[in-house]
């Protein structure tokens, strides 16, 4: 391998990228803004949510188990109904996501020790938010049932409220969460999205940079040239690595200043992953441009293929250990999951080398496949 040519095509691709301006933002700026908005987009936690009561019993302990639901900083309080009737101009309007209709009688049957019923009716229309108010609904009314039982047997048996504690719950389940304590989305999604991120555009990157020279013909130049096709491949593949391992950097320093997820693992070690999944990406990057001959062919084939991989099959959205058949194989088979348990691990859990080195062997082990199958793809034109 000659180092000089290595060179050569390494300065020329160089040149390529700062002097077109759309590549040189599509290198530079794609990466930060996929992350600001799918950072955004994709938690799932949610706040201010507006809702409205309906009392119509109007007694103190209706106004107590309002005011639980009024008191949460998950919901925002629009005031009450005269009627249950306007709820639906409300909710079809989409002024309030649901209201809580309180009958007659609530406070009566309560202290009677009888059950009564609380209506709550919801804006069905998005399922995926619905899921996530019904669960903050039900932990609200499932801690008012609790101390209102807790106060019931206290007064009708004349015992002490941890007695009556212990009577209504024999079983006490305490569930301590590790790694994420305060259970925040954005500490899970933002280091996802440097994989996620990274699996997009190193290989977009990768493709343009390699048809593009098909489009207008400068290939032929390479055909006709000394340069072999490991020296070509491998100086068209440096300057890409680098773009996209300095993005790799200012998105990791992005999840942990901009979104503020912790990073209790070695840094060093991220780094080294780093740079060995760029290689990975790259080289997908580059499997894909010897396939297509148009840049726009490219963009369509590296979207379609690696967002589904990236998305589906990585585990960012759901664990690869719940996966079976055929998902659970395509998981496996490509550099996203190994990634990804990298990133988990060192972003939450604090690992590093002996955690993760089999991970980290998998994608090595991913470059060179990927490496040795595209040389073996690529050839030059024959000597006429």
């Amino acid at each position: 391998m000659n180092a000089a040519r290595v060179t050569a095509v390494v300065l020329k691709e160089w040149r390529e990228i700062l002097r077109d301006r759309i590549y040189f933002l599509l290198a530079f700026f794609l990466p930060i803004v996929l992350m600001v908005v799918f950072g955004y987009g994709m938690t799932q936690e949610i706040d201010d949510i507006p809702f409205a009561v309906s009392d119509y019993d109007r007694t103190a302990l209706s106004r107590e188990y309002t005011h639980r639901f009024i008191e949460s900083r998950y919901f925002d309080f629009k005031g009450h109904l005269r009627s249950v009737n306007q709820a639906d101009t409300l909710l079809t309007g989409g002024d309030v996501q649901f209201v809580i209709v309180i009958p007659e009688g609530f406070q009566e049957r309560l202290l009677g020790g009888q059950q009564t019923e609380v209506q709550t009716l919801m804006d069905g229309a998005l399922t995926m938010p619905l899921r996530t108010i019904d669960g903050y609904v039900e932990a609200i009314n499932s801690a008012a049932t609790s101390e209102l039982q807790i106060e019931y047997l206290t007064r009708k048996h004349a015992i002490s409220p941890q007695r009556a504690q212990n009577i209504l719950q024999p079983i006490k389940l305490e569930i301590r969460y590790l790694y994420n304590q305060e259970l925040r989305d954005i500490w899970s999604v933002a280091p996802s999205l440097i994989m996620f991120n990274l699996m997009l555009s190193a290989p977009m990157l990768m493709a343009l940079s390699v048809v593009r020279e098909k489009e207008i013909g400068t290939i032929f130049n390479i055909y006709a040239s000394t340069i072999s096709r490991a020296e070509y491949l491998l100086g068209k593949l440096i300057p890409n690595v680098i773009v996209s391992y300095i993005n790799g950097i200012i998105l990791m320093l992005m999840a942990i200043y901009y979104f503020g997820a912790p990073f209790k693992g070695s840094t060093i070690f991220f780094l080294s992953a780093l740079l060995v999944y760029v290689i990975c990406a790259s080289c997908m990057g580059l499997l894909i441009s010897l396939w297509v001959k148009t840049q726009m062919a490219a963009i369509i084939v590296t979207i379609v293929s690696i967002f589904v991989i990236a998305m589906q099959f990585s585990g960012m959205m759901a664990p690869v250990s719940s996966m079976t058949g055929v998902n659970y194989f395509l998981a496996h088979s490509f550099p996203p999951k190994y990634f990804n348990d990298i990133v988990s691990a060192t972003f939450l859990k604090g690992g590093g080398l002996m955690a993760s080195w089999q991970e980290l062997l998998v994608l090595f082990v991913f470059f060179v496949g990927f490496y040795i199958f595209a040389y073996l793809m690529f050839h030059k034109r024959g000597k006429t």
